[in-house]
């Protein structure tokens, strides 16, 4: 990061561009330049030198050292922080990577997981008749030619003269700055030769648009055959289960089956780190229910003034709206309506996410999926990049059970108890890719404090790796004793880390930059009086709490209370 400084020799102000390199574990300055003696000139200066050097200038201030954030991250920045910390980097890179694919780093699998697991508890918890189920990644063809994704499951790629292939779309996208899905290859061809636009790679002009299937094939047996696919998406597991599920759940509708797995696309053009990958997690909730319901739920009145951002396809102009479940339901059925209500809750009210970066974008009809009658994506707005779909709420009727029915000649129909009527179940499903969500909760979280010259990464406790650290103050052995059981008490019970390497400041820094809400400290009064000091990660202040109550506190305090009233604030300056 670089910064403004202004020095004062023998009375007159000199102002320099300094930078802050992290170097073998240490923070090092360095002067990039010298700008002259008028702050306004100087300004002017750093900024130019920065352009040249591609870098963002952290603050203009002069002399300016206590609370300054950068709160806006690169894709490249965050690429490489990702790495530095273990949360997630290039998969097999010592071979060169492998385009498309990531692995999770210590830190980065605690992380999903968490994530994982938040989601499964708040979308189970909605009715007593959602269950998760696992299923096999692997499927036979004619799965995939009763879901249609054989025959429609196609990006468009634009084809250089040399042969470098990207999606036409996103190629338009960089270049127009607007959306143009649900083009066909003919109409984006078009496109692209009249607004003159070239290869992304190597300059050259487009010479072909056209489908691609998606999908990747698998041999089953050694010698054998026959032919099955990785799934494009976790969906036709539930689908091909629904039967079964059903019957065990003693036939009862409602039925909402949950599943949290890998999925695999062909992706022409993979990019922006985890956003767009060749194998990717989903978590998604299918809820099957009876069609002639769609415009009731149980537990509407609850929600009936809860207000959505949203917008709406034919409104596009006005922006994200605020409008009411109970005005929406006008447009969208009310058990639609409902389960977007629950999403928005799960973002704002769970995850934390700020308001005005959550939204739900309704696509047309030429842009959403083959299959959705009503299709709604769950969108956050990251940085340089724009609106990004981190998820969706799709409304798929009885496709998938309808074609499932007809290829496996299945009867996957079912019986109303009430008017004994037959029918095929409707779907709502709800659709949130993994990956993308830890990306945006990562983007969210950075923050970069100049007073503390490090950055802290602000994610909610219940997300954070790692939930504590443990630090004897000085490697002595009456501290060390107490680290150590307070240490073997709390992992029972949370993910902690102990820590006793370098001075205080560089463990709270390490502390900070992996997300860590709690640093524990034992020290000379901890001996005396059985009691430890905690510094909260975002204020820096501290407190000092009972080591027989550590455990509570520590427990209530992830789950949203403040740390500090556990205690007496003994600081409160930001450390």
């Amino acid at each position: 990061m670089a910064f403004l400084v202004n020095k004062k020799i023998k009375g007159r102000e000199y102002f320099y561009l300094n930078e802050n390199k992290r170097v073998d574990g240490k923070v090092k300055t360095k002067t990039l330049a010298y700008l002259g003696k008028i702050r306004k000139e100087a300004e002017k200066k750093a900024k130019e030198v920065l352009e040249k050097k591609q870098m963002k200038i952290l603050d203009l201030v002069a002399g300016k050292t206590e609370g300054l954030e950068q709160t806006k991250i690169s894709i490249d920045e965050l690429a490489t922080f990702c790495k530095r910390k273990g949360f997630v980097y290039p998969s097999s890179e010592i071979y060169g990577g492998l385009s498309g694919f990531y692995d999770y780093g210590h830190l980065g699998t605690l992380l999903k997981k968490n994530f994982e697991n938040i989601w499964r508890k708040y979308f189970l918890s909605l009715s007593n008749n959602f269950f998760e189920i696992e299923t096999s990644e692997i499927m036979p063809e004619n799965v995939f030619v009763a879901s249609g994704h054989l025959k429609n499951f196609a990006d468009i790629a634009a084809k250089c003269k040399k042969g470098h292939i990207e999606r036409a779309d996103h190629l338009l996208e960089r270049h127009l700055n607007k959306k143009f899905e649900g083009l066909n290859a003919d109409e984006l061809f078009d496109l692209i030769k009249e607004n003159k636009i070239v290869c992304s790679v190597c300059k050259n002009s487009i010479e072909y648009v056209g489908l691609i299937n998606m999908m990747f094939p698998v041999q089953i047996g050694v010698g054998s055959t026959t032919i099955a696919y990785l799934r494009p998406e976790t969906a036709q597991g539930p689908y091909v289960n629904f039967k079964l599920q059903y019957e065990l759940a003693r036939n009862k509708l409602p039925l909402g089956l949950a599943l949290i797995g890998k999925a695999y696309r062909n992706e022409l053009s993979p990019k922006n780190i985890l956003l767009r990958q060749r194998a990717f997690t989903q978590a998604e909730l299918q809820i099957f229910f009876n069609p002639k319901k769609i415009n009731e739920h149980e537990n509407f009145n609850a929600i009936e003034n809860f207000v959505l951002n949203v917008v709406l396809s034919d409104e596009r102009e006005k922006g994200v709206q605020k409008i009411k479940c109970g005005e929406l339901v006008k447009k969208v059925p009310q058990f639609y309506v409902y389960y977007m209500a629950k999403v928005q809750q799960f973002y704002l009210e769970i995850l934390k996410f700020p308001e005005e970066k959550f939204r739900f974008f309704e696509l047309n009809e030429r842009e959403k999926a083959f299959y959705n009658k009503y299709h709604f994506d769950i969108e956050a707005e990251l940085n340089e990049l724009g609106w990004v779909e981190i998820g969706g709420v799709h409304y798929r009727t009885d496709h998938d059970l309808k074609g499932h029915q007809e290829v496996s000649k299945q009867n996957l129909s079912v019986l109303d108890e009430e008017t004994r009527e037959r029918f095929i179940p409707h779907v709502l499903e709800l659709s949130f890719g993994v990956d993308r969500n830890f990306q945006t909760l990562l983007t969210f979280a950075y923050h970069y404090d100049k007073g503390r010259g490090n950055v802290i990464l602000k994610l909610n406790p219940k997300l954070s790796p790692i939930k504590a650290a443990i630090f004897p103050i000085v490697k002595k052995p009456e501290f060390e004793k107490i680290s150590e059981e307070v240490f073997n008490e709390l992992k029972k019970e949370f993910n902690v880390a102990y820590d006793e390497s370098g001075s205080i400041g560089r463990r709270y820094a390490r502390n900070d930059e992996s997300g860590t809400p709690f640093c524990i400290t034992i020290d000379g009064d901890s001996t005396k009086n059985n009691d430890v000091t905690i510094r909260e990660r975002d204020s820096g202040e501290q407190t000092r709490i009972k080591i027989k109550n550590l455990k509570e506190c520590l427990r209530k305090a992830i789950d949203g209370e403040n740390i500090l009233k556990f205690g007496k604030i003994i600081n409160t300056r930001k450390k």
